[in-house]
């Protein structure tokens, strides 16, 4: 008789998790330019390192490119490359975001001169994917009040390298390409740009209005540039918490919704008999998911998943089903025709960002 193993789909959710860190080491940008080569409109190139950046780019796009794979801690993974011709202009229905729909990302950055009406389509489109789609897509967008932990609002301004001067527009795939280089247990918060000579300094008072806004900014420490707070645009929490409004949060949100979500639709979803037993194994199946997370230290260890009693009530009262005098045990093992009810709480651990040291003569 053969050794009896894990559950096939328990071991699915525990190749997830096993998978959570090394996934979560570097990300994917997509990178839109406009490229005045005409033979180059509507190429689309999945680049993994800069030594495959097309000579056929105009100089500035190639580097753009390399600025995107200059990442933070480690480079991007892939960098998507969409080129658009000189004189194109980003809408709605635009081949470049037919385009984007069918791939996998993390985040968006648009062209160096991006317009503001081009950034308000961009986001449109992005917030449409998230919630018809389920994408899990992200955006470095310039200047933008977009209140979404979906876009980050990039407001630098007279960043200075090697002589040259960029804007806000101008630098969001770097710093789109320092988010997905920065592991998820660790957050962009004062993560440095080497690269940067000077930017246009802000104040304190005027750092801390701008991040309470919604916006990424620059400091300069007196030595060298670094990002401010790790902020996403959400400045609107109604029905959310404040950690929606963290990047390193949102990345670590995204990943274990999606996790769930497809490894139920590929091993569960009509794979199985709705039966008590088998909601039992994928809680337990979840669980252990959640467990590989903790010990990462990507969230606490006191998560919990199980059945939703008072959904699965509610349910049962809407089919006419009374449930007065259930227990709660029996309400967990009614049957529930196709549907399955499930409560998860998580608590995602954020980086250490505020110190407070007190000297003692």
């Amino acid at each position: 008789m053969s050794n009896l193993t894990m559950p096939t789909l328990t071991v699915a959710f525990k190749q997830r998790a096993s998978t959570a860190v090394a996934r979560s080491q570097k990300g994917t940008v997509a990178l839109i330019i406009r490229d005045a080569v005409a033979a180059a409109k509507g190429l689309q190139y999945t680049l993994t390192s800069t030594a495959q950046i097309p000579a056929t780019l105009g100089v500035a796009n190639q580097a753009s490119i390399r600025r995107v794979f200059s990442g933070n801690t480690n480079p991007p993974k892939k960098v998507l490359v969409y080129v658009m011709d000189a004189a194109d202009v980003i809408a709605a229905d635009s081949a470049v975001l037919t385009w984007l729909a069918t791939q996998k990302f993390d985040y968006l950055a648009g062209p160096d001169d991006i317009t503001a009406a081009e950034a308000g389509v961009i986001k449109t489109w992005l917030l449409n994917q998230r919630s018809d789609y389920h994408a899990i897509y992200k955006a470095v967008l310039p200047d933008l009040t977009a209140d979404s932990e979906a876009i980050v609002d990039f407001a630098g301004s007279g960043i200075l390298v090697d002589g040259t001067t960029f804007d806000a527009a101008g630098y969001c795939g770097r710093i789109a390409g320092l988010i997905a280089g920065t592991p998820m247990r660790q957050s962009i918060t004062y993560a440095a740009l080497p690269e940067v000579d000077d930017i246009d300094r802000l104040t304190s008072l005027e750092m801390d209005t701008a991040v309470g806004k919604g916006q990424l900014v620059l400091y300069h420490d007196g030595e060298k540039v670094k990002c401010g707070r790790g902020v996403n645009s959400l400045t609107t929490v109604t029905g959310k918490s404040d950690i929606w409004k963290k990047i390193k949060i949102v990345e670590l949100l995204d990943m274990v919704q999606q996790d769930i979500r497809l490894t139920i639709q590929d091993n569960y979803i009509g794979k199985l008999p709705n039966t008590y037993d088998n909601k039992l194994q994928l809680v337990t199946a979840i669980s252990v998911y959640l467990q590989a997370l903790a010990k990462d230290d990507l969230i606490a260890s006191d998560f919990s998943c199980g059945i939703d009693v008072d959904a699965q009530d509610a349910w049962l009262q809407e089919q006419g089903t009374p449930t007065v005098d259930m227990s709660e045990q029996e309400i967990k093992e009614a049957n529930t025709g196709t549907h399955v009810f499930l409560s998860i709480y998580i608590n995602p651990i954020d980086a250490m960002e505020d110190v407070a040291v007190n000297i003692y003569l």
